[in-house]
This record gives C-alpha cells, structure tokens and sequence, in this order.
C-alpha cells in the first residue's frame, strides 16, 4: 500500500526550494530496453523506464553528531527539513555533493537521503549514495575525520539503488512521482538536473517493477549512455579522485556545492576558482563518429584539434557517447582523437539543454 502511494496524479510544487526540480521529456529511443522488459508489459504504456544501478551503494551515517560532521566535509549543504517541520514537503529529500581533499580535488560524488526521522530514534542520519568501487575507502575517509563525534558510519548492502526515468512526456505531464520516505523505502527527485529523472532506494528483495506501476526495466547500459548525452558525470570512472576539480566537473551546474556555507575541506579552491570567474577546461558531453575500437576509447585518451594541438582528454565512454574534459575555447571546432589502431575518430562536443544559459 506504501508502495503503491509513490505515484500520484499531480506533480509534487517545490517552488522556492532551493532544489527545485522539473522533469524534462527523453526520447523514448534512449532509455527502454525491450529485452529486459517484463513478459506483457507494452513499452507504449510505459510512462517510467527504471535501471538498477548494481555499481552504487550506500552507506549509513547516523548519530547526534552526524549533520555537523558531515557538513564539515562535504560542499553543499544537507537536505535537512524544512525550519518548524519536519515533514515540510518542500525541503528536498535529497542533495549532492563532493567530498574533496585538501588540494580541493574530488575524492568522492555522493547523493545524499534523509533518512525517514521515525528510523533513527529522533537523531539526524543519512545515506550516502557512492560508488559501490570506493564505498570501503569512503567509509575508512569518514572514519578518519569521525574523531570523539557521536556518528555510526555503516555499509547498508541490503538496500539497492534505482534510478527512474521518464519514456515520454506524457509521464511528466500526467503520472508525476511525489518524494516518498517510508520504512525503509525512499524516492526522491534527483538532486543534480531534472533530466536525470528520480532515485529509488528499496530493500534489494523488492523490485521497482513492482513498487511503481507502469514502469518497465531498462539495461545500466543505456542508462550510462543516457547519463553521457546529458553531461552529468557519476562514479571514479568519470571523476577519477585526486584528480577532477569540482568546478571543472560542473558541479556548481548540478546543485552540488554551496558558496556561502561553513567551511569544508578543499573549499579555498573550490571558492577562490568561483570568485575568480574564470573555468577554462570543462567536462563535457561528446559523440563519436566512425568505426571505434573493439575495447572501446581509452579513458584519458588525448582530444585533438584538427591542426594536432592538444584540447582536452577523454574522461569515459559506452559506445559512441562519453565524456571529456576540454579546453572550453576549443570546443565549437573540429576535434578528434586518434585510437590505438591509428585511426581518427571525429568528436564532437555539445552543450546540455539544462546548463546555465550564460555558459553556452
């Protein structure tokens, strides 16, 4: 009965939060997947397409302490409820963030969920959303910083990640999700665009096939190569740590970072970059043209112009998408990389619809 509660016949207003969100129409071409379908399930009565994203996981931060530690670490600030209530509709469910080093590079990207208040015996608690590759290092890096704080950091293997994307336009129009948090279920819009659609966490036993009705099954393929045509960069494969600059890696255009929060680690660079105005490499979205290699593009692959000169490197790929780090001057022309059976493939850079309009 909770389960069948997360839809609803009217979009959730979150107007003047400071995570508003609105989905945005996908070409139903990119995200189902009809081999995974369910037997019986027509894709054109389909209005969600859902990925079970087997590479993030979750780790639990709860305690007295665990809102001041974190916020301590991380550069944005936390979804916590709204001021008087706790059950105030319009403070968001979820947030994202960076956690840096000292030098002010990306060490980890995490969303982060409120937990339901009735699970935590009235202390604040969170789960963090990571990349499952990391989640031990992550946990042994707030572990470190935990010192006498009165915080429980946990693995939480029992509960899975789904992602939930709209298939056609109808669905934004006319089956909108509400942000959803009971037991141990919790939906949320996704915190970084609108076109990245909502995130499930559910017991790993239960399905989102059947927690949401009218939704079909989609391959984590196509959702990666969906994530790459948006720009929006997930995991160490596309954020490698120790090496990304948050800036560079468009977090202040995801709602990842707070410029007028407490102090973190890593944020003078973080601000100084900001305050300075100046951003002259990015991550962006890139397609490829022509016959690629059968292992496909090695990430830090050099982008190159059309008279050789180096613009940038490829960050991560699936087919003929990716990422790529590059120089932001060169973008609107020719590039190409060259593979390791000396060819050329053509590149192309775009800029997401979703940006702000004084980046393009």
């Amino acid at each position: 009965m909770a389960a069948a509660a997360l839809l609803r016949g009217t979009a959730l207003a979150r107007g003047g939060s400071a995570w508003g969100l609105r989905l945005c129409t996908v070409p139903r071409r990119r995200l189902t997947h009809r081999a995974g379908r369910p037997s019986g399930n027509n894709a054109d009565d389909s209005a969600w397409t859902c990925f079970s994203l087997s590479d993030r996981t979750l780790l639990r931060v709860r305690g007295p302490d665990s809102a001041p530690f974190l916020s301590g670490l991380l550069t944005n600030e936390l979804p916590l409820p709204g001021p008087g209530d706790s059950t105030n509709q319009t403070s968001a469910r979820a947030g994202y963030a960076h956690f840096l080093n000292v030098q002010g590079r990306t060490l980890y990207d995490v969303i982060l969920y409120r937990l339901p208040e009735e699970n935590v015996d009235a202390a604040v608690g969170f789960f963090l959303e990571c990349d499952i590759s990391v989640a031990g290092m992550l946990q042994k890096h707030l572990m470190l910083y935990r010192i006498r704080r009165k915080v429980e950091v946990e693995p939480c293997p029992e509960i899975g990640v789904w992602a939930i994307l709209p298939v056609t336009s109808e669905a934004h129009g006319t089956q909108s999700l509400q942000e959803k948090a009971e037991g141990a279920t919790i939906l949320a819009a996704d915190p970084r665009t609108a076109c990245m659609g909502w995130r499930l966490l559910t017991p790993r036993e239960a399905s989102a096939l059947h927690l949401l009705p009218g939704i079909q099954l989609g391959d984590l393929s196509d959702y990666h190569k969906y994530r790459y045509r948006q720009g929006v960069p997930e995991g160490v494969q596309d954020l490698p740590p120790g090496v990304a600059l948050p800036l560079e890696s468009n977090l202040a255009f995801m709602n990842g970072v707070s410029f007028t929060k407490g102090c973190y680690i890593g944020q003078e660079l973080t601000a100084r970059t900001h305050h300075m105005g100046v951003i002259r490499k990015r991550l962006f979205p890139v397609q490829l043209h022509g016959p690629l290699p059968a292992a496909g593009i090695e990430p830090g692959t050099p982008v190159l112009t059309e008279s050789g000169k180096a613009a940038g490197k490829v960050r991560a790929s699936e087919g003929n998408v990716g990422l790529a780090l590059l120089q932001t001057a060169k973008v609107k022309g020719p590039l190409h990389i060259k593979t390791s059976e000396n060819g050329h493939v053509a590149l192309t850079a775009s800029v997401p619809d979703w940006w702000p309009k004084s980046s393009k």
